[in-house]
C-alpha cells in the first residue's frame, strides 16, 4: 500500500480489504471500517451507536454472560 498515490482526504473513499495480504505471526491488525447501512436516530441513540456492526451485545466480566 505504500506504493499507492493517494490524494489528501481521498484515503476513506477506497475500498480496501479488511486485513493485507500478508499478515506477520503475532501482530495485531484493525480492518477498515467499510461504511453501510447505518441505523435511524432513534435506533442509534438505544444502541450507542449508528453503526449496526458496531452493536455488539454485552457480555459482562471479562466477556461471560452471567
Amino acid at each position: 500500500m505504500n506504493d499507492m498515490k493517494i490524494a489528501e482526504g481521498e484515503s476513506c473513499l477506497l475500498n480496501l480489504p479488511p486485513l493485507p495480504e500478508t499478515t506477520v505471526v503475532a501482530m495485531a491488525y484493525v480492518p477498515f471500517q467499510q461504511f453501510g447501512t447505518v441505523y435511524e436516530p432513534e435506533m442509534g441513540l438505544r444502541s450507542g451507536t449508528i453503526f449496526p456492526e458496531l452493536d455488539k451485545p454485552f457480555l459482562g466480566k471479562r466477556g461471560v454472560m452471567k
